[in-house]
């Protein structure tokens, strides 16, 4: 099996880049890729773990994009050589991210929770902290029971201590994966919120600027609805990858690695004959 969309602690997963590699080594995952949010710093680690126990590891990064509705990551595959202006994205989004944290903290004062960053940082041995670490602080807190009740009660959109995230410039996240040796691939394509019957001229563009991979297999959607993109990938001319977006057993334990759309497991063709052929036909 394969996993290409994964994520550790660096971000918003519960297992560091070594255990996260060791761990797919135990589920029997042959080609890994990790894809943090808005990070790299995970990668060399996950790289040299992945190299002591001989399977093909994939260097990527997920980014949050500026988008009028639902959520737009972009994931980039194939990151060889980092360049200035990944770095200069990858900061000005932790520098958004902080900031909103810093705004949801100020909120948390209103449901009598007082906190900072710092304590936050601490508690999850990680500066990325993301929506999700701040869902498990108020289960430690005993504000409510799981992650799901803090989203539905307090951090989804309209709620209590919602803030919305500031994501960067398509444009500008295209040519900064290109400019670091990758490739742009679309993440989970339902979560933009587009409707069926707009999608295919949405992806349209998206193709005519650049993205040119389209994660058609993903756990959050059903088999009928991966099909579907992924004929409408084929039709556009994107290449199709799939992953289980792994998040870790304490995290998100309906996400098993190596496993998508439906709990199919993830097979090497999305590997071998589209990932893996789209990034060597770039260096060629």
């Amino acid at each position: 099996m394969i996993d290409l969309h994964t994520h550790s602690n660096c971000s918003d997963g519960d297992l560091s880049p070594e255990n996260l590699v060791e761990y797919a080594v135990s589920k029997n995952i042959s080609v890994l890729a990790l894809t943090d949010h808005d990070t790299i710093s995970g990668l060399d680690i996950a790289e040299k773990t992945a190299q002591k126990y001989g399977i093909e590891f994939v260097r990527g990064i997920e980014l949050g994009i500026e988008w009028p509705s639902g959520e737009f990551h972009l994931l980039g595959y194939g990151l060889s050589d980092i360049s200035e202006s990944l770095l200069d994205l990858i900061s000005t989004l932790q520098k958004n991210r902080e900031e909103r944290n810093l705004r949801i903290i100020e909120k948390l004062k209103d449901i009598n929770i007082n906190t900072s960053l710092e304590e936050l940082y601490e508690i999850f041995n990680t500066k990325n902290i993301c929506r999700p670490h701040i869902a498990d602080f108020l289960v430690q807190k005993k504000k409510v029971k799981n992650r799901q009740k803090a989203f539905d009660l307090y951090l989804a959109k309209g709620r209590p201590i919602y803030e919305k995230k500031v994501g960067m410039n398509l444009d500008v996240a295209i040519q900064a994966i290109r400019d670091s040796g990758g490739i742009p691939v679309l993440a989970h394509p339902l979560s933009l919120y587009v409707s069926w019957g707009k999608m295919e001229g949405v992806l349209t563009d998206l193709y005519e600027r650049g993205i040119c991979g389209l994660e058609a297999w993903h756990s959050g959607v059903r088999l009928s609805e991966a099909k579907r993109l992924e004929e409408l990938a084929r039709k556009l001319g994107f290449f199709v990858t799939a992953g289980s977006d792994f998040h870790g057993e304490k995290v998100r334990a309906d996400r098993k690695i190596g496993h998508t759309a439906g709990g199919t497991k993830i097979d090497e063709r999305f590997w071998r004959f589209e990932l893996k052929s789209a990034l060597e036909s770039k260096k060629n």
